[in-house]
């Protein structure tokens, strides 16, 4: 069944409450093998950051469907009573995208996506983001999106991809990790810059944005709507002008005043406050033996199932706790991929891909396969991806060194020949050597006296042979003309096209890998200038692959055992940042 959007859209409009703000939390950290980085733990503080402020928040971790369904509602009834405070809906897990929207996968089953299902039982961020339309200027949405990579279908593809925003509505986007650590120490803080924290955080801000953006307001008495941080510079400020509503809206009378709620003994919330520190299951079983009934025995219940259900709770924990950025994350996939592991990807995300390269890497160590590193362990494969770059780099130099040594007798002996054949065996041998201009300008001087000598229905032959440009017009031209003054270079171009059908496809890969590498043209000067260091020639160090550069960087790839393509892939890359030079966003 679909989320009752409309059923909880009619529930907005009753009478004010007392509530600072309305949210609602769901935290997905649990697909069963597909294991995200967004802790229930760090769920939790966002949470009850907020409550602290006065916010009524409806939460929930590990959802299914129905608990998914039960949460919003709880969500739509606060809002019911809204009196005018921010609206957050912090939303962590893995998303599915397709052309009907996106959705936050509930967490049941065993992991298995049947699409169907999602598109009815998931939930639709179209939901969160109709209720946040009705409330412009105050409305953030903010999702944590998991590295969880489920098999789908035809019809939906990983992540939330691009969302349609309601006017007024901010939506704060990034990694679980990245939007987690946010969530725990900013997001409930007063007067915090929402634009410099996506900064700060390396978050994507969409939407409604302007510069001076808080979520929660100043609580100093008498201090100004507004930021206590001074504001960022705002160009497009006329953009950013907050909607103003089209009629002046009537004072709501005074609410009656509610019965406080039931004190929390302070010993239960010490004990509470204890088990969380600890976050451990022996903490929470403390809690529960002392305070069965407490006020936090439901969460310490659930915190001690998450802890049980996890075989490496604790080694995820004590990841988390180092708090890597993504570079950092960055980092390490760079070593790991310098050291033969594949992480699937140099993006800061630390999905299957990654959690396997290190998984490998530890058995390969001795050491237990957590999938999940200590600090001890990244410098350990740091300082091993450090010197097993220096190791490839004597390498390639050597087999560099061999190379130009070959290219140079090849050379020497077609020099001492000085026939066509030696010559196109050389361009075919070496095609990016060293002497590759000098050989070309050989044949058109060979082809020039050819031609003057070739009589005028060979000539005909093989300039309807070069109109036609293909494996079989040159075949034609040999069938008529078998000892024609063409026949050797009609042959050599049938050689180079065969090989060139080939490779049609691997080039358009390549192509495609190069591109969504996204070099900027900062690094694309980088990576001309460190080939140009190596002692292969770019031409002039533009930032723009021409055929010069393409050459260059087939003998690298060459010289190093990689891939040759003269396109960049991740292993290239790799290996010219192992020197520190080449960088990418």
């Amino acid at each position: 069944m679909r989320i009752p959007t409309l059923a909880a859209m009619a529930l907005i409009a009753a009478s004010p409450a007392l509530a600072e703000g309305d949210a609602l939390v769901i935290g997905n950290s649990r697909y069963s093998a597909m294991q995200t980085l967004f802790g229930a733990a760090r769920v939790a503080a966002s949470a009850q950051a907020m409550r602290d402020k006065g916010f009524d928040v409806a939460e929930v971790q590990d959802a299914d469907a129905p608990a998914m369904r039960e949460a919003f509602g709880d969500f739509a009834e606060m809002l019911a009573e809204d009196e005018g405070g921010p609206v957050v809906i912090v939303l962590a897990g893995a998303f599915l995208h397709g052309t009907g929207g996106a959705y936050l996968l509930p967490v049941e089953g065993d992991g298995a996506i049947d699409e169907a299902e999602v598109l009815t039982e998931a939930f639709p961020l179209d939901a969160a983001l109709s209720v946040l339309e009705q409330y412009p200027g105050r409305a953030f949405l903010i999702l944590g999106e998991s590295a969880a990579e489920p098999e789908v279908g035809p019809w939906l593809r990983l992540g939330a991809g691009d969302l349609d925003i309601p006017q007024g509505v901010t939506v704060l986007r990034g990694p679980a990790a990245d939007v987690a650590r946010y969530a725990a120490r900013d997001l409930a803080r007063a007067g915090r810059l929402l634009p410099r924290a996506a900064a700060e955080y390396a978050l994507t801000l969409e939407g409604y944005a302007p510069q001076d953006l808080v979520i929660v307001q100043p609580e100093e008495a008498g201090a100004p709507q507004g930021a206590t941080e001074p504001p960022l510079p705002d160009p497009e400020a006329p953009e950013a002008a907050a909607p103003k509503p089209e009629e002046p809206v009537a004072e709501a009378p005074e609410p009656a005043p509610e019965p406080e709620a039931p004190a929390v003994d302070p010993e239960d919330e010490l004990a509470w406050n204890l088990a969380q520190g600890a976050d451990t299951a022996e903490g929470y079983d403390a809690y529960l033996s002392r305070f069965p009934e407490g006020a936090f025995a439901s969460a310490a219940r659930q915190r001690l199932k998450a802890i049980e259900d996890e075989p490496f709770y604790q080694q995820r924990r004590a990841e988390e706790q180092l708090e890597l950025d993504r570079e950092a994350r960055r980092g390490v996939q760079r070593d790991l991929t310098m050291l033969g592991f594949d992480t699937r990807g140099i993006d800061g995300i630390f999905g299957p891909g990654t959690r396997g390269a290190i998984e490998a890497w530890q058995e390969g160590e001795g050491i237990e396969a957590s999938g999940y590193l200590t600090a001890a362990q990244i410098a350990t494969i740091d300082t091993r991806a450090a010197a097993r770059a220096a190791e490839l780099e004597r390498e390639a130099e050597q087999r560099q060194a061999e190379l130009e040594r070959q290219d140079r007798l090849f050379w020497g002996d077609m020099q001492g020949r000085g026939d066509e054949a030696s010559i196109r065996a050389y361009l075919e041998r070496f095609p990016d050597g060293a002497f590759v201009e000098d050989a070309r300008a050989l044949l058109r001087g060979i082809e020039r006296q050819r031609e003057e000598r070739a009589a005028a229905s060979d000539r005909r032959a093989w300039e309807r042979a070069e109109a036609g440009g293909t494996v079989e017009a040159y075949r034609d031209y040999l069938e008529t003309f078998p000892g024609g003054a063409f026949a050797a270079e009609a042959e050599s171009r049938v050689r180079r096209l065969e090989q060139e059908s080939g490779r049609v496809q691997d080039v358009a890969v390549a192509r495609q890998e190069e591109a969504e590498l996204n070099l900027n043209a900062a690094a694309k000067r980088l990576a001309e200038a460190r080939l140009s260091q190596l002692g292969l020639p770019v031409g002039e160090v533009d930032g723009r692959f021409d055929e010069d550069t393409r050459r260059a960087l087939r003998r690298y790839q060459e010289t190093r055992g990689l891939r040759v393509s003269g396109y960049f892939d991740e292993q290239t890359v790799v290996r010219l940042l192992a020197d520190g030079v080449l960088g990418n966003d």
